[in-house]
């Protein structure tokens, strides 16, 4: 690429990450989300076949990590692999052909998004964050009718149901039966990241 052309380029690449104001600017000037956003550009301005990235939105702004996201669509249509890391299940479920689940170096699951979807876990998730040991539980919490699968995982009782408003008092009761206390409920319904979650048995890093 001609010193020109690369100018050219780059100046461009910093005008759609939002930071061409800071062409002039020395490195450690930049703010650390303006410091990911260079990276960024430094690896597309060659305009690579195949592009690595590892969590390349990490510290940036919503509108930056859309200017990213509409950047890397531009160079997947124009023929280039994208190879991604992220811990953003919208950013893998928008931008990605093809999805791998991968924990502690282990290959969990490798498909499309919309495949990998389908094999969540039917129902909603119901986390319940008990004050002990949740295995005590999991006996009572099957019995509740509506319940389609339990677990446990140390303090947090996993319950997966179609019928999340009448199920949760009920969880509660067998969870004070058992002498526990309940701290605190979550809810999520049936995507990617439930998927996750039941694959690994924990939330995203």
């Amino acid at each position: 690429m001609a010193l020109g052309t690369a100018a050219r380029r780059g100046q461009e690449l910093l005008e759609r990450l939002g930071i061409g104001d800071k062409a002039n600017a020395k490195v450690d000037e930049l703010s650390g989300g303006q410091q990911q956003r260079l990276m960024i550009a430094r690896a597309l301005i060659h305009e690579p076949r195949v592009l690595f990235l590892d969590e390349p939105t990490v510290g940036l702004d919503p509108q930056a990590r859309l200017a990213l996201w509409e950047i890397l669509r531009d160079l997947h249509a124009q023929g280039r692999t994208i190879v991604m890391t992220t811990h953003y299940m919208e950013e893998a479920d928008q931008l990605c052909d093809r999805l791998a689940i991968v924990d502690h170096g282990r290959l969990l699951a490798c498909d499309t998004p919309d495949n990998l979807r389908a094999q969540a876990p039917g129902g909603t998730l119901i986390e319940l964050m008990l004050d002990g040991d949740a295995e005590t539980v999991v006996g009572s919490a099957q019995s509740v009718p509506g319940t389609l699968r339990v677990e446990a995982r140390n303090a947090v009782l996993r319950v997966y149901s179609d019928r999340r408003g009448e199920v949760i008092p009920p969880l509660i009761h067998a969870a004070e039966a058992k002498g526990r206390t309940v701290l605190n409920i979550n809810l999520a319904t049936p995507s990617l990241e439930t998927l996750f979650v039941s694959l690994t048995g924990r939330k995203l890093d």
